[in-house]
């Protein structure tokens, strides 16, 4: 085997290797910021259905949103890729949608609590593919994660003692 041949070999191993790493640690410190946010937004009412409330008065409602677009890495792409040749669950993708999908609800929160919307109700999940920019756009560049819902300002009234 020839020099030429082993580094057409190693060099492809390498950079699957690196991405491993460098792909774990991001996903690491991104569901540490996750959890942190999450927790940090725990009384924010957010909901998934249509809630109107009784004991108080709304006074603004309005769409609030928050997407994000995610790519896929070499590695997650390369173990996809042969996931699909026997079949069954793409078990490497789930951890990086379930990340854009939280990322997207916090960005959605984000934007209410921003605009003075004290909840979302009627929160829904839209997914949508981005083609590669290969002539035959048959692979998957990236996924946008829209979460959408329906911001609601209440009127507080304040209480008497």
């Amino acid at each position: 085997m020839g020099t030429e041949a082993l580094i057409q070999l190693i060099f492809p191993l390498v950079l699957l290797i690196g991405a491993y790493f460098v792909g774990t640690s991001l996903e690491t410190k991104h569901y540490k910021s996750l959890r942190a946010r999450e927790h940090a937004s725990r009384g924010f009412l957010t909901v998934t259905f249509p809630y109107e409330p009784s004991e108080k008065q709304v006074l603004d409602t309005a769409l609030v949103t928050g997407s994000v677009v995610i790519s896929v890495d070499y590695f997650k792409r390369f173990l996809a890729g042969l996931r699909m040749l026997f079949g069954g669950r793409v078990a490497s993708y789930e951890p990086l949608l379930d990340r854009a999908r939280r990322e997207a609800i916090l960005r959605m929160k984000t934007d209410a609590r921003d605009r003075g919307f004290n909840a979302v109700t009627n929160v829904r999940l839209e997914t949508s593919r981005l083609a590669s920019s290969a002539g035959n756009n048959q692979g998957t560049a990236a996924v946008e994660i829209l979460a959408f819902g329906t911001g609601i300002k209440f009127h507080h009234e304040a209480r008497s003692a």
